[in-house]
């Protein structure tokens, strides 16, 4: 879709700078790095077996977004690429304008869309999946790991009432994609979050996620807060919600 030109560029360089240290290594660091891999539980190590973002989500300094003439949705710090017959709701802090989360809809099935500052260096996903694993319990439902299309998948099923009292269960999966001092968050439910893989009605919802690129500022954050999107001047009239609490990673 759009220009990929500046990825691959870094990675070449990445790679370069990788053979390098290959050469220069030595045995007790290389000890080192076999003793960390064996301290990760099994999900760690999927999640660093490779390149997950390789075909998305991008950082802006990954891609050319003039390189083709597909109309997006700026939001700051992310930009979205809607497709045929999308829906949208938004929740906005009135006070500030501020996007905290689009909840995305594709028929029956939807994705919420959330960005969260993360360190430069390390990965925050398993101390998030910890968070979720142990409130999913706590509020008496089911949680499972599986391999997904981004690494770790979260599948989570919660007990709820409806507004009527009755017994009902939310039902979802979360995918995690870290990039560059980011972390972006995509909920799916309805139909998409009962399913599994990326096949049928999950589909369109991947490649939704998978487009998006994210445009971090320089502002410092503290890791796992919430960056808010900037609701675009077309949109700030009638846009929907109220006044709504920055919520954490861990959703």
């Amino acid at each position: 879709m759009f220009g990929r030109f500046k990825r691959e560029e870094r990675d070449a360089d990445q790679l370069d700078d990788e053979v390098v240290e290959q050469e220069l290594a030595t045995e007790p660091a290389d000890a080192d790095a076999e003793e960390e891999q064996d301290d990760r539980d099994e999900w760690e190590r999927l999640d660093a077996s490779r390149d997950w973002r390789q075909d998305g989500p991008f950082d802006i300094s990954e891609v050319d977004l003039e390189a083709d003439d597909v109309e997006r949705l700026d939001f700051g710090c992310v930009v979205l690429t809607p497709f045929d017959g999308m829906q949208m709701q938004l929740q906005v802090d009135q006070r500030t304008k501020k996007v905290q989360a689009a909840l995305v809809m594709a028929g029956p099935s939807a994705i919420e869309i959330a960005l969260f500052a993360a360190p430069a260096q390390t990965s925050m996903v398993a101390d998030i999946r910890a968070e979720m694993v142990a409130a999913t319990e706590k509020a008496g439902g089911k949680v499972s790991l599986v391999e997904g299309p981004f690494g770790t998948e979260v599948r989570r099923i919660i007990p709820m009432k409806d507004p009527k009292g009755n017994r009902v269960f939310h039902v979802s999966r979360t995918w995690f994609a870290q990039g560059p001092r980011w972390l972006l968050r995509g909920v799916l439910m309805g139909e998409a979050g009962q399913a599994s893989g990326i096949d049928g009605v999950s589909e369109l919802l991947y490649e939704f996620f998978s487009n998006t690129v994210v445009r971090r500022d320089q502002q410092p954050r503290v890791p796992g807060d919430l960056i808010p999107m900037t609701l675009p001047a077309s949109m700030v009239k009638s846009a929907p919600g109220g006044d709504t609490a920055p919520e954490q990673a861990k959703g």
